[in-house]
């Protein structure tokens, strides 16, 4: 069954009017007719509706029955990613939508080749949250992803509060935690873009309660790396 968004809080019951872009794609791209059921999730509520009346910017649906979210991940991860070039972001957000990751922050770091500033910073900011939005919908999520706007790696550093605390780098040897540190509700990841870290960036990260880790001996791509962390 086709699944999609609503940016307006879903009501229990009685009809509910979506426009803009679901209503393009509703209509435009999937041809769907009234008389068909979909469902509809706004991040808190999830429901069967069925569609009344079909036009290119608007449609209305009659709510049939509100059903069980699915729960979020009893762990909130917290991925701090490097920007990449081209659609190497998108294909980490999408990624890290579908495995349940609670938060995303694009990072600016000494060796990132992208900086994104003002109207073309905003434009990639509904881009990514459309990319979240659409994986939640083809996976099944209920709840959307927090996507922060991008900021330097320094400032995000110093706001992290999360128990446990990863710095992937290749080439370091793992560091041995406790085996008696208490159980992990939060975890922060921290994952570089192409050229990878600069040492000045791994001792920030360490002098913030990160540990080095590896995943193995292989060097793997920005965009492979949060998926397998």
């Amino acid at each position: 069954m086709r699944r999609f968004f609503s940016e307006q809080p879903l009501p229990e019951q009685g009809l509910v009017t979506l426009e803009g872009q679901v209503a393009r794609h509703m209509v435009q791209v999937l041809r769907l007719s009234a008389g068909e059921q979909v469902e509809l999730f706004d991040g808190r509520r999830r429901c069967l509706a069925r569609l009344q009346q079909g036009q290119r910017q608007r449609v209305s649906l009659e709510i049939e029955q509100t059903l069980d979210c699915l729960p979020a991940s009893p762990l909130r991860v917290h991925l701090g990613q490097g920007i990449g070039k081209g659609e190497r972001m998108d294909w980490v957000i999408q990624k890290a939508t579908e495995l349940g990751v609670a938060a995303i922050t694009p990072l600016y770091t000494q060796q990132s080749e992208v900086r994104l500033k003002g109207d073309r910073e905003e434009k990639k900011m509904r881009h990514w949250q459309q990319v979240a939005i659409s994986a939640c919908e083809q996976s099944g999520r209920d709840d959307l992803p927090v996507i922060h706007a991008p900021q330097p790696l320094t400032r995000w550093l110093e706001m992290r509060t999360e128990i446990l605390r990863l710095l992937l780098h290749p080439g370091q040897s793992p560091e041995l935690m406790s085996q008696t540190q208490p159980r992990v509700s939060d975890l922060a990841i921290l994952v570089g873009p192409e050229g990878g870290w600069h040492a000045s960036e791994v001792s920030s990260a360490l002098a913030q309660g990160f540990h080095c880790w590896t995943l193995g001996p292989r060097v793997m791509r920005m965009e492979t790396a949060p998926v397998a962390a």
